[in-house]
């Protein structure tokens, strides 16, 4: 073979693998959503604000340790061009290592945090949740390597089961009147559950950490990794640590079911399209046609799903909400709405985000974080004197500013930043366009909560297809979705 025609076959088959990498993954997210989605349905009507407020509350402190448990060194495996045996296997101790000393420092802490919300029952559930730090750690790096090596059905099936698993140990403990600690049972579950199969899934078992592995870079892309992920962390948490301390665990349930329908299709869109992105995006460092073309169609893709469902779920929250959760729900729906539309701007700043980490720019995003996640957070504490729905309007017109600077920041970087922000505004500009449409139809077929549904999902792909019809950059962009695995496979 020459070395032209091996040259040229390397990107075939990596487009090859994305390709089928995508379609595994998104599969797995439709069973990842409908699970999710299925714990949000049962356990809204069997549990109360209450109930999840004070899981919200501990699930602060137990997501910042999640961050730095981490450390970062999932991303830098990942990203890495080669990582050797031994690096791998020091790796996997390090991680688990930093799994059991946060686990020994949030039981540590256990009383602190059950003073500082006045909630006295934080404090068994902190201890509890200790558990979830010592499961993760250990499964960290069987989760990299899957990623790395593009195995995403095994993946994806390893993390179905957890959540499965979790799902039914909620459901049961739930039903037997246990209250919060159906959650805390939920959450156990779930991670206990992902490390057993992610261990049976990577069919490998680390050998005995050893100096000399070359172990420098990887500890410092993971450093900057794990600071900037930090701050960003404490940005997007703030609010839920404010709203639990002034105004306690049942408005701050109410608003982190909010927050949750939200994440619920950002999370589920956004991780897949990350484990998909970085490996291929890394790859394509040394092409930049094809690191373009990859990066503003992977946008694209993600945007039209993304947007088109925050739109409808924007226009159609109040009967959404009423059926989805019940009717004691019904003042998540101003919350909803208004986290939503920061909803949009997250989505967009995700391909910046993949641009940061498939280039090696840790350090710049941790510098770009250190100075636009602070502003932030101040948004979100003067959004507070005006209540619940002050911090999540706050919240998203300070995610629309990070979108913006971040495409800013990346100027320099030779990443396509104009068709970044053109997609963006483009998709986001649309979609509002139906979403108002949807609104507007609504009561076409009448008052109840199902005919309200219907009309406005009729008016809004009316909308769609009109908007598709008489804007010729939008309907290119949809094409382009709808072609996405030609793209893919392309030379």
């Amino acid at each position: 073979m020459s070395a032209d025609s091996a040259t040229d076959t390397v990107p075939k088959r990596l487009g090859t693998t994305a390709a089928r990498g995508a379609l595994v993954v998104m599969s797995g997210q439709l069973c990842k959503i409908a699970i999710q989605f299925g714990s949000i349905v049962i356990l809204a009507r069997l549990l109360s604000p209450d109930d999840y407020g004070l899981m919200a509350m501990i699930m602060v402190v137990v997501g910042l340790g999640d961050v730095l448990r981490e450390f970062g060194l999932s991303s830098a495996a990942i990203q890495a061009r080669d990582v050797s045996p031994q690096q791998r296997t020091n790796l996997f101790w390090i991680n688990s290592a930093v799994g059991l000393l946060l686990a020994a420092a949030i039981i540590a802490l256990s009383p602190a945090i059950a003073a500082f919300y006045d909630q006295p029952a934080l404090q068994s559930i902190a201890v509890a949740m200790s558990l979830t730090f010592i499961f993760s750690g250990l499964a960290t790096q069987f989760r990299a390597q899957l990623n790395r090596e593009m195995r995403f059905n095994r993946l994806m099936t390893a993390e179905i089961a957890g959540m499965a698993a979790g799902l039914g140990i909620g459901v049961s403990m739930a039903l037997a009147d246990q209250g919060y600690l159906a959650l805390v049972g939920q959450q156990i579950g779930q991670h206990g559950v992902t490390l057993v199969a992610m261990v049976i899934a990577g069919r490998w078992w680390p050998g005995l950490p050893r100096r000399g592995a070359g172990m420098a870079p990887f500890l410092r892309y993971g450093w900057n990794v794990m600071n900037t992920q930090l701050i960003g962390y404490a940005a997007r948490n703030v609010d839920s640590l404010i709203i639990g301390r002034q105004f306690g665990a049942e408005l701050l349930g109410l608003y982190n079911r909010a927050y949750q329908l939200l994440m619920l299709p950002l999370n589920q869109i956004n991780a897949p399209s990350t484990t998909i992105a970085l490996p291929v995006l890394s790859r394509l460092q040394n092409q930049p046609e094809r690191y373009d073309a990859f990066l503003l169609h992977g946008q694209s893709t993600m945007l039209h799903l993304l947007v088109g469902g925050l739109a409808f779920g924007i226009a159609q929250a109040e009967p959404l909400i009423l059926l989805v959760l019940g009717e004691r729900w019904a003042a998540t729906v101003p919350l909803f709405q208004a986290l939503a539309v920061g909803g949009v701007f997250q989505a967009a700043g995700y391909a910046s985000y993949w641009v940061f980490l498939s280039k090696g720019l840790t350090g710049s995003h941790l510098r770009f974080t250190l100075i636009s996640r602070p502003l932030l957070i101040l948004f979100i504490v003067l959004g507070a004197q005006w209540g619940v729905q002050g911090v999540a309007i706050a919240y998203s017109a300070g995610l629309c500013i990070t979108w913006l600077w971040g495409l800013a920041w990346l100027r320099g970087s030779g990443a396509p930043v104009g068709g970044m922000l053109r997609n963006g505004l483009m998709i986001a500009i649309g979609y509002a366009l139906c979403a108002t449409a949807s609104m507007l139809g609504s009561g076409w077929l009448g008052e109840s909560l199902g005919g309200r549904l219907l009309a406005g999902l009729l008016a809004m792909l009316g909308a769609f297809l009109l908007l598709c019809l008489l804007w010729p950059a939008f309907r290119r962009s949809v094409v382009a979705v709808i072609e996405t695995r030609k793209l893919l496979r392309a030379r």
